[in-house]
């Protein structure tokens, strides 16, 4: 934590720097943060709800509290994992935290995570559902993706140093985890086998709670909350644990 406050101003310019980067020559610019996953909800919900026709009430807004949850985890992980071999040259150059060039990734996600939260809002009261007075909740579940992507994060950005192939496995890894997350189809069409498979994603919990909070406007179970919370803290601290482990060699690999 000493360490977090003494690079304060250096984590908010890496954050900064990603964000800018992320949009430079973009006419609409950090707008794209609202319309990506207002566009793919737009996708998805013409192809799912019409081809398979899921009896989900406000179909719409349980595809795209799913998708929130879902893409600020792929993308922030996927940038996450470049983290250090992304920043050789800096990292050759100067003294720079190592663990902050992979916190500044998952904190610039998270602006997109809150865009996309206010995309969801908007969609919320144009579809005529309710925003319910739980959502002062979401920063539950928040918080517990923000923790379990810092912590893969940690794990992928020290493998990817040795590894170089991780990059391309974690493209195909997120593909079969998007089947195995019930973000565009409810989990009581899935066959025994299959369930099991989806329920033991630590991505489900997440977004069941998530989905709790916005769309039921209920406070999720004490048992699920506990589940979920110590499930993102043992990843996080497994992560930080393997990326400190690795980072003195670091150097001698980028």
């Amino acid at each position: 934590m000493g360490e977090f406050l003494k690079f304060k101003a250096l984590l908010y310019e890496l954050v900064i720097r990603d964000v800018k980067i992320k949009y430079r020559r973009s006419i609409l610019g950090v707008l794209w943060t609202v319309l990506n996953p207002l566009l793919m909800m737009i996708v998805l919900y013409l192809v799912f709800s019409r081809l398979f026709r899921f009896d989900i009430d406000n179909y719409s807004i349980y595809l795209l509290s799913g998708q929130v949850i879902f893409n600020y985890y792929q993308s922030s992980t996927t940038d996450a994992m470049l983290s250090i071999v992304g920043n050789a040259s800096l990292i050759k150059k100067v003294y720079v935290p190592k663990h902050m060039l992979v916190v500044a990734k998952i904190l610039s996600g998270a602006v997109n995570l809150l865009a996309s939260f206010v995309a969801l809002l908007a969609v919320v009261l144009v579809t005529g559902g309710r925003i319910h007075i739980t959502i002062f909740l979401a920063f539950i579940p928040f918080a517990y993706i923000i923790l379990f992507s810092l912590g893969t994060g940690f794990a992928l950005a020290a493998v990817t140093v040795k590894f170089r192939d991780i990059i391309h496995l974690y493209g195909v890894f997120c593909t079969v985890l998007f089947y195995l997350t019930p973000t565009i189809y409810p989990i009581s069409i899935l066959p025994f086998y299959m369930r099991l498979a989806v329920y033991f994603n630590p991505l489900t919990g997440i977004i069941d709670i998530f989905r709790e909070i916005v769309m039921e406007g209920s406070v999720p179970g004490l048992g699920r909350i506990l589940y979920c919370g110590l499930m993102s803290l043992f990843v996080f601290f497994e992560g930080l644990t393997i990326f400190k482990k690795r980072q003195s060699s670091f150097i001698l690999d980028i």
